[in-house]
Protein backbone atom coordinates (compact mmCIF):
# COMPACT_ATOMS: atom_id res chain seq x y z
CA UNK A 1 0.00 0.00 0.00
CA UNK A 2 2.95 2.60 0.42
CA UNK A 3 4.12 1.68 -2.99
CA UNK A 4 0.47 1.96 -3.92
CA UNK A 5 0.63 5.84 -2.44
CA UNK A 6 3.56 6.63 -3.94
CA UNK A 7 2.53 5.80 -7.28
CA UNK A 8 -0.41 7.92 -6.68
CA UNK A 9 1.02 10.69 -5.74
CA UNK A 10 3.87 10.67 -8.75
CA UNK A 11 0.74 9.90 -11.11
CA UNK A 12 -1.34 13.41 -9.86
CA UNK A 13 0.71 15.90 -8.59
CA UNK A 14 -3.02 18.12 -8.50
CA UNK A 15 -4.51 15.53 -6.30
CA UNK A 16 -4.15 17.60 -3.26
CA UNK A 17 -5.61 20.82 -4.61
CA UNK A 18 -8.64 19.27 -6.22
CA UNK A 19 -9.16 17.64 -2.56
CA UNK A 20 -8.61 21.22 -0.98
CA UNK A 21 -11.77 22.46 -3.49
CA UNK A 22 -14.14 20.05 -1.95
CA UNK A 23 -13.33 21.64 1.72
CA UNK A 24 -16.65 22.83 1.88
CA UNK A 25 -18.15 19.01 1.88
CA UNK A 26 -16.65 18.31 5.63
CA UNK A 27 -19.43 17.23 8.20
CA UNK A 28 -19.45 20.67 10.73
CA UNK A 29 -16.33 21.19 13.07
CA UNK A 30 -15.15 24.40 14.54
CA UNK A 31 -11.79 23.04 15.21
CA UNK A 32 -9.92 20.93 12.84
CA UNK A 33 -6.87 18.52 13.32
CA UNK A 34 -5.01 18.49 10.04
CA UNK A 35 -1.52 16.95 10.15
CA UNK A 36 2.08 17.44 7.88
CA UNK A 37 2.28 14.89 4.98
CA UNK A 38 5.19 12.75 5.80
CA UNK A 39 6.42 11.03 2.28
CA UNK A 40 4.10 10.84 -0.04
CA UNK A 41 0.76 11.55 2.25
CA UNK A 42 -1.92 13.44 0.80
CA UNK A 43 -0.49 17.24 1.45
CA UNK A 44 -2.61 18.91 3.19
CA UNK A 45 -1.42 22.53 2.98
CA UNK A 46 -4.43 23.75 0.53
CA UNK A 47 -6.83 22.50 2.63
CA UNK A 48 -5.44 23.86 5.15
CA UNK A 49 -5.84 27.39 4.15
CA UNK A 50 -9.46 26.65 2.40
CA UNK A 51 -10.35 25.85 6.06
CA UNK A 52 -8.83 28.20 7.62
CA UNK A 53 -10.37 31.01 5.10
CA UNK A 54 -14.01 29.59 5.80
CA UNK A 55 -13.47 30.29 9.60
CA UNK A 56 -12.48 26.98 10.75
CA UNK A 57 -9.88 26.56 13.56
CA UNK A 58 -6.32 24.56 13.13
CA UNK A 59 -4.67 22.33 14.78
CA UNK A 60 -1.67 19.47 14.47
CA UNK A 61 -1.58 16.15 16.39
CA UNK A 62 1.71 16.13 19.02
CA UNK A 63 3.21 12.93 20.29
CA UNK A 64 3.93 13.91 23.54
CA UNK A 65 4.53 9.89 24.61
CA UNK A 66 5.36 6.82 22.40
CA UNK A 67 2.33 4.44 23.81
CA UNK A 68 -0.40 7.66 24.73
CA UNK A 69 -2.82 9.50 22.76
CA UNK A 70 -1.69 12.25 20.73
CA UNK A 71 -2.56 15.66 22.07
CA UNK A 72 -3.77 18.76 20.03
CA UNK A 73 -1.80 22.16 19.41
CA UNK A 74 -3.28 25.18 17.92
CA UNK A 75 -1.64 25.91 14.80
CA UNK A 76 -2.10 28.34 11.53
CA UNK A 77 -0.46 27.74 8.40
CA UNK A 78 2.72 29.09 7.91
CA UNK A 79 3.57 29.06 11.70
CA UNK A 80 6.65 27.48 13.00
CA UNK A 81 7.14 23.94 13.87
CA UNK A 82 9.50 21.57 15.73
CA UNK A 83 9.88 17.66 15.84
CA UNK A 84 7.60 16.12 18.49
CA UNK A 85 8.96 12.94 20.44
CA UNK A 86 7.70 10.37 16.90
CA UNK A 87 9.83 13.06 14.97
CA UNK A 88 7.06 14.60 13.23
CA UNK A 89 6.71 18.46 12.63
CA UNK A 90 4.31 19.94 15.60
CA UNK A 91 3.69 23.11 17.15
CA UNK A 92 5.72 24.35 19.86
CA UNK A 93 5.09 23.81 23.63
CA UNK A 94 3.22 27.33 24.00
CA UNK A 95 1.11 26.54 21.55
CA UNK A 96 -2.63 26.12 22.96
CA UNK A 97 -3.88 22.42 23.48
CA UNK A 98 -7.35 22.31 22.34
CA UNK A 99 -9.79 19.64 21.49
CA UNK A 100 -10.48 19.56 17.60
CA UNK A 101 -14.85 18.78 16.40
CA UNK A 102 -12.72 16.82 13.44
CA UNK A 103 -9.59 14.62 12.83
CA UNK A 104 -8.13 14.46 9.23
CA UNK A 105 -6.12 11.37 9.38
CA UNK A 106 -3.66 10.07 6.95
CA UNK A 107 -3.53 6.36 5.93
CA UNK A 108 -2.42 3.83 3.66
CA UNK A 109 -5.84 2.42 2.53
CA UNK A 110 -9.19 2.77 3.09
CA UNK A 111 -12.77 0.47 2.26
CA UNK A 112 -16.14 1.46 1.49
CA UNK A 113 -17.15 0.85 5.34
CA UNK A 114 -14.77 3.23 7.01
CA UNK A 115 -11.52 0.79 7.70
CA UNK A 116 -8.37 2.22 7.81
CA UNK A 117 -4.61 0.99 7.26
CA UNK A 118 -2.92 3.90 9.10
CA UNK A 119 1.35 3.58 9.11
CA UNK A 120 0.84 0.97 11.91
CA UNK A 121 2.48 3.04 15.23
CA UNK A 122 -0.91 2.91 16.70
CA UNK A 123 -1.14 6.51 17.67
CA UNK A 124 -4.17 7.64 14.99
CA UNK A 125 -5.92 4.35 16.47
CA UNK A 126 -4.97 5.82 20.44
CA UNK A 127 -6.49 8.82 19.92
CA UNK A 128 -9.63 7.53 18.49
CA UNK A 129 -10.01 5.50 21.36
CA UNK A 130 -9.81 8.27 23.57
CA UNK A 131 -12.20 10.75 21.54
CA UNK A 132 -14.88 8.42 20.31
CA UNK A 133 -17.20 11.36 20.02
CA UNK A 134 -14.81 12.93 17.66
CA UNK A 135 -15.51 13.08 13.64
CA UNK A 136 -12.95 11.04 12.17
CA UNK A 137 -12.04 11.70 8.19
CA UNK A 138 -9.42 10.54 6.11
CA UNK A 139 -7.65 12.57 3.74
CA UNK A 140 -6.11 9.95 0.77
CA UNK A 141 -6.41 9.71 -3.15
CA UNK A 142 -8.98 7.62 -4.20
CA UNK A 143 -7.11 5.05 -5.53
CA UNK A 144 -6.07 4.20 -1.47
CA UNK A 145 -9.56 2.25 -1.61
CA UNK A 146 -9.25 -1.42 -1.42
CA UNK A 147 -12.11 -3.79 -1.36
CA UNK A 148 -11.69 -4.58 2.24
CA UNK A 149 -9.17 -4.03 5.16
CA UNK A 150 -9.34 -6.91 8.18
CA UNK A 151 -10.90 -5.22 11.65
CA UNK A 152 -9.85 -5.51 14.66
CA UNK A 153 -11.38 -5.14 18.17
CA UNK A 154 -8.82 -1.91 18.78
CA UNK A 155 -9.96 -0.29 14.91
CA UNK A 156 -12.15 2.03 14.86
CA UNK A 157 -13.74 2.87 11.84
CA UNK A 158 -13.83 6.96 9.84
CA UNK A 159 -16.90 8.88 9.65
CA UNK A 160 -15.76 9.68 5.84
CA UNK A 161 -12.85 9.96 3.36
CA UNK A 162 -12.01 13.11 1.27
CA UNK A 163 -10.29 12.91 -1.80
CA UNK A 164 -9.70 14.32 -4.94
CA UNK A 165 -12.99 13.03 -6.12
CA UNK A 166 -15.17 14.56 -3.61
CA UNK A 167 -16.05 13.78 -0.10
CA UNK A 168 -18.00 10.31 0.72
CA UNK A 169 -19.58 9.83 4.25
CA UNK A 170 -19.07 6.41 5.70
CA UNK A 171 -22.50 4.28 7.13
Amino acid sequence: MRARRKRLAGLDPGAAGRAAEQAGALPPGRIVAVYRAIGSELDVDALSLALSRAGRELCLPVVVEPDAPMIFRRWSPGEPLELDEAGVPAPFPLAEIVEPDLILTPLLAFDAEGGRLGQGGGYYDRTFAARPDVTRIGFAYAGQEVERLPQEAHDIRLHGVLTETGYRPFA
